[in-house]
């Protein structure tokens, strides 16, 4: 939705429970949109890198360990 800013300003409440709503609202000045209303993410809607794959690997209690093939090059 697209709304000016004089209109906006008479209307933001309104407009803000739109935008909680899931609607995108665009404030515009002379017919150009120069911000956006829009409710905040949700939290955990999106995971970060670290821990993203927590639980689902498993490292053996041995994975430091090297196997008898090194033993010549460690000697």
């Amino acid at each position: 939705m697209n709304i000016p800013m004089a209109k906006a300003k008479a209307q933001l409440s309104e407009l803000v429970k739109r935008a909680q709503a899931g609607e995108e609202i665009h404030l515009t000045r002379h017919g150009e949109i120069v911000a956006t209303l829009s409710a905040p993410a949700r939290p955990g809607g999106s995971k970060g890198l670290f821990g993203a794959l927590k639980g689902q690997i498993r490292i053996a209690d041995d994975f430091d360990e090297l196997g008898p093939e090194w033993d010549e090059y460690i000697k």
